[in-house]
């Protein structure tokens, strides 16, 4: 059985789709707070590529971004002895429990899902998928017993729906097989995108990747579009891509000097993004950069590590389901018993 919450460290829970490469707002927003958080408690790091099905439906690409997630994830720090990496994939039984959860949860509670409305208002196709996502979602945090899912304000709903997830089980049920798990908001500000808005795979003109090669970075940080005043004339640095970027990867005494230098005047555009440009490459060139190309060198590396991670994982998710079974009346069968002995 699954230790009680008090009998062990706190465990974080978090995925992150491979549905693109991943870039600094991913860094940013999520990737530096999960590394720092692999020596604070006990982490499940997922790959969800089962949510990436959404938006990408070709399999060679679906297959590339999967491997890149954990190749980034590697290369920036990830310890996979501290922290277990592994694909949502590996473990179906989180698609169980997802069905099972549908099964005493209302239309309602996923028709008032703002991330849907959202897409859908974007031209996403409603898909079932798409509208499915919070109970997915709500499967992958509960089937682990997650103590905390660290999540931005735009998730904080699907905890929210998650939670009542739980609800409804342990109360049709009569059962208290879930935990209530809470969210953790994220302090990283916003990562504003080339374009001007917040950073997204869903529009690749607005992404720096993070091991993107380095003409390639060039060639968007320079094309970032300034407005037309000069050198000499002052500037609002809140107002600038550049300087926002540059305070993310920048110590605070660079950003002070480079925000004096846009309010002040003497400060170019074209210094500004050179600036960028070596720090992003300070920052994330060099030994991890070398570190990445082994990744891509030695795949097998990668696979080690992900197998590795989801044999923890399905132990882990096996142990939830025999709680489930028993709650439910489903049997645990020989093939499902021989789960737990992994």
């Amino acid at each position: 059985m699954t230790p009680e919450p008090s009998k062990r460290p706190t465990r974080y829970l978090s995925g992150v789709q491979s549905s693109g490469r991943l870039h600094l707002g991913n860094y940013f927003g999520a990737i530096q707070n999960h590394i720092r958080l692999q020596d604070q408690g006990e982490c499940f790091y997922f790959i969800a590529n089962y949510h990436a099905m959404n938006t990408v439906q070709e399999a060679s690409l679906l297959r590339d971004y999967t491997f890149g997630v954990a190749a980034d994830y590697l290369a920036l720090g990830l310890d996979p002895n501290k922290a277990l990496l592994f694909r949502q994939s590996d473990v179906p039984e989180v698609n169980e429990l997802a069905w099972i959860l549908s099964t005493v949860t209302g239309m309602g509670l996923l028709e008032r899902a703002h991330a849907y409305k959202d897409k859908v208002a974007r031209g996403l196709a409603a898909n079932v998928g798409l509208f499915f996502y919070p109970a997915l979602m709500a499967a992958d945090i509960l089937i682990y017993h997650s103590d905390k899912v660290p999540v931005g304000q735009d998730q904080v709903q699907h905890i929210e729906m998650c939670r009542d997830m739980a609800g409804y089980f342990n109360n049709t049920f009569k059962k208290d097989v879930f935990k209530l798990p809470e969210a953790v908001l994220s302090e990283a500000p916003k990562v504003i995108g080339l374009t001007g808005g917040k950073m997204s795979k869903s529009d690749e003109a607005s992404v720096i990747p993070i091991f993107g090669e380095p003409a390639e970075i060039k060639k968007k940080v320079m094309s970032i579009v300034t407005d037309s005043k000069g050198v000499a004339e002052p500037k609002d640095p809140d107002q600038n891509v550049i300087y926002l970027l540059y305070k993310l990867v920048a110590k605070p005494e660079e950003a002070a000097q480079v925000e004096k230098g846009f309010r002040q005047g003497g400060m170019g555009y074209g210094d500004a993004k050179k600036l960028l440009l070596a720090k992003l490459e300070e920052v994330f060139g060099g030994e991890r950069r070398e570190k990445r190309k082994k990744m891509d060198e030695n795949p097998g590396l990668v696979e080690d590590v992900l197998i590795a991670g989801a044999q923890r994982a399905r132990k882990a998710a096996a142990q939830t389901m025999e709680q489930v079974y028993e709650a439910t009346g489903l049997p645990l069968s020989k093939i499902k018993k021989a789960m737990l002995d992994i």
